[in-house]
């Protein structure tokens, strides 16, 4: 890693660019930057020294910077967190309230992008009040909201506003850690702030809707925006100079990238609702998905300076990180969305499930603080084994649940599973940051874009494929479960006539009679083909997460090989030399 900030500081003294990151990491820098650019005189004042700084400041620039998380956090999940329930609000089917998610991810997948070099070429401050201010701005337009046509509208407003958060929320706890900590103990803390908006959406939802239904959700969303308004005049962050970034033919590669990233995150989470092959528009948005990033890459490569390095971002070590990230979603999709989803299909809500969240909130916060003391002892292999192990025994535990599972008995299960995830990412993270240090402070933006598309995309097309899985392996139980239900079989017969005991007092007509219990068993039926379904998912996580740790497993057995074998190549040379 130190070889790595060396490199990043070099180019960073031939460009003349820095990213507060880069800044931060390579701290004597800073002044003569600064002397360089005349700009940064103009900014308010400076971030207290690290050296200077006292206990509680510290701890402000970490709560901001959690803040800033949990602020964008609840934007984008406080809708996938309450589907069922914001249909009567609205008046609308599960797929129509389903396209609020998708007007927020469809420019939220991109932005963030664009938002790199503007941050670099306009500064810091700037980009932080413009940040906030628009997102105050769309905060307010939710409650303006009367139907659903106005409130795709807000949300695609809001997806756009919300991209610039999470990175205040990275660069502000950064801000908070020395060099030699920023990169494990600053990561592990912002990586484990992107976790925490999700199990906060499921647990405060409940009484809000109670309060006031949608508004009082964004009313509250409103209230973290204000909050954290101030923040970025009370707390400045470590400014860069500023340095012309932006090219005129970006504007357009830009909206290429956009265009495409957009469409497949409306088909990714629209496809399992319309069903893949059933709805034309499905079709015309992948077609232009595909035409939107081909051309995007047929002009990308063929710049001197491009928006995205393709070549680099294809090339095989980042292939491979991409492929562990996107594990990573698949798996951890599992517990944001199908164990949800289980539990919905026996009948129970999010009230019902407060304690099952706050014990993967406490578990996600404990795993971040493990991860961040082994990546301080250098030690991110046994934290990734020790997250795939949690991970994969966490799912074949739940792969044996059946229609009397209630939230109770999630709780280990789920527990491992938050603990292990939190555990996953900042090891990977660290390694994708040193590679693309190495290459120099532009290729900060192709790791963003690696990071970006397997954790927005990948959290997307994760969630779409796990569903459409439930709803393949249902029909194939269904079938199979129909087929030896029998009128002739006289346990069968007694079932029907038990359930359809229930109506005999207002229905005396036999046939009748007969068809409710028929109806009912039907239910019972399908019920039993769902949770047959779950469990299969359940299971295919727990498989593909075993797999990931036979090979994390193998790699360092290899490197350790290879390290072993360097080692004693050496010693061999220096004994035959003296």
């Amino acid at each position: 890693m130190s070889t790595a900030i060396t490199v990043s500081r070099d180019a960073d003294q031939e460009s003349g660019a820095r990213r507060p990151e880069d800044a931060a990491v390579a701290p004597q820098a800073v002044p003569q930057a600064a002397n360089v650019a005349p700009a940064a005189k103009s900014l308010p004042a400076q971030p207290v020294p690290i050296e200077e700084r006292p206990l509680w400041l510290t701890l402000a620039y970490i709560a901001s910077g959690l803040l800033m998380f949990m602020t964008q956090g609840l934007g984008m999940n406080i809708v996938s967190a309450n589907l069922y329930q914001l249909q009567g609000t609205f008046s609308a089917t599960v797929a129509e309230v389903a396209a609020l998610s998708a007007a927020y991810m469809a420019p939220y997948a991109s932005l963030s992008l664009a938002l790199f070099k503007i941050r670099v070429q306009y500064g810091l401050r700037p980009f932080a009040e413009l940040s906030i201010g628009a997102f105050v701005l769309a905060s307010c337009l939710n409650l303006f909201v009367t139907d659903l046509h106005s409130a795709l509208v807000v949300r695609f407003v809001s997806g756009m506003a919300a991209a610039p958060l999470s990175s205040l929320g990275f660069l502000y706890i950064l801000e908070a850690f020395p060099p030699q900590r920023k990169l494990t103990v600053g990561l592990s803390i912002a990586l484990t702030g992107t976790l925490l908006a999700a199990p906060v959406a499921r647990i405060i939802s409940p009484g809000l809707l109670d309060i006031d239904g949608y508004e009082a959700l964004y009313t509250m969303e409103l209230g973290l925006a204000l909050m954290a308004l101030p923040v970025i005049y009370m707390l400045p962050l470590t400014a860069p100079p500023r340095v012309k970034a932006i090219e005129r033919l970006d504007i357009f590669t830009y909206l290429l990238l956009a265009v495409g990233l957009g469409a497949f995150a409306v088909f990714f989470t629209l496809g399992r609702f319309y069903w893949w092959f059933e709805a034309p528009w499905l079709g015309a948005l992948v077609a232009l998905a595909i035409v939107s990033l081909t051309l995007f890459g047929m002009i990308e490569l063929r710049r001197q300076n491009p928006l995205l390095d393709l070549r680099w971002i294809f090339s095989w070590p980042n292939l491979h990180l991409a492929g562990v990230l996107i594990v990573f979603r698949a798996v951890t999709a599992e517990q944001s969305s199908t164990m949800v989803s289980f539990l919905q299909q026996l009948g129970i809500q999010n009230d019902q499930m407060a304690t099952l969240f706050s014990l993967i909130l406490l578990c996600s916060v404990l795993g971040g603080a493990a991860c961040a003391v082994l990546m301080v002892r250098s030690q991110s292999g046994l934290a990734h084994v020790i997250a795939l192990s949690l991970i994969a025994l966490g799912a074949f535990l739940d792969s044996q649940s059946n229609n009397l599972t209630r939230p109770e008995q999630f709780y280990l299960s789920q527990s491992m599973i938050a603990f292990g995830a939190a555990m996953f990412l900042p090891p990977v993270m660290l390694r994708g940051f040193g590679a693309a240090l190495q290459k120099g402070p532009p290729y900060l933006v192709n790791f963003i874009a690696i990071f970006l598309f397997t954790q927005i995309s990948g959290s997307v097309i994760a969630t779409g494929l796990l569903g459409t899985f439930v709803t393949i392996r249902e029909k194939v139980h269904s079938t199979l479960l129909v087929e030896n239900v029998l009128l002739t079989d006289p346990d069968v017969a007694q079932r029907v006539a038990q359930l359809s005991g229930a109506y005999a007092k207002a229905l005396t007509d036999k046939t009748l009679l007969n068809a409710e219990g028929l109806a009912l068993l039907g239910q019972q039926v399908s019920r039993e083909a769902y949770m047959l379904a779950y469990n299969d998912t359940f299971l295919l996580v727990g498989v593909a997460s075993a797999l990931a740790l036979i090979g994390l497993l193998i790699h360092l057995a290899w490197d350790r090989l290879v390290a072993w074998s360097t080692r004693r190549r050496a010693g061999a040379e220096a004994v035959s030399n003296a």
